[in-house]
């Protein structure tokens, strides 16, 4: 399973570290994505993140203020988003991806497993 962590609320312009643990996984080779969701509106891809190698991808709309990371030994995702705007309110996803491609992916649909979500509200 998923399970999120590090969500509240923050002020603009503050920074905020969103904690993903995955475990339970039958899979050693696996993707780990950050998605975000308003009510009301599509779920947003921010990252994703290979588990063997490390490697990244962002979307576009979110280069430069969002970092993912990962520590195996402890099976954890980090997101950290910093220059907190109002915009960036919503609830974040992490979602698994047990069958990745070789440049990752960014699709709500190559995921087959998502956590609970995280709520992060940002004031102004």
């Amino acid at each position: 399973k998923l399970v999120e962590s590090g969500g509240g609320l923050v002020q603009v312009g503050g920074s905020l570290r969103l904690s993903c643990l995955a475990s339970g996984f039958g899979f050693d080779d696996y993707d780990i994505a950050w998605f975000r969701q308003v009510l009301g509106q599509e779920r947003e891809a921010i990252s994703s993140i290979h588990r063997t190698d490390g490697s990244t991808l962002y979307a576009d709309s979110v280069k430069g203020r969002f970092t993912v990371s990962s520590d195996n030994a402890t099976n954890m995702v980090y997101l950290q988003i910093d220059n907190l705007k109002p915009e960036d309110t919503a609830v974040y996803y992490c979602a698994a991806d047990f069958f990745p491609g070789d440049s990752g992916s960014l699709s709500y649909y190559d995921y087959d497993l998502w956590g609970q979500g995280t709520q992060v509200t940002v004031s102004s």
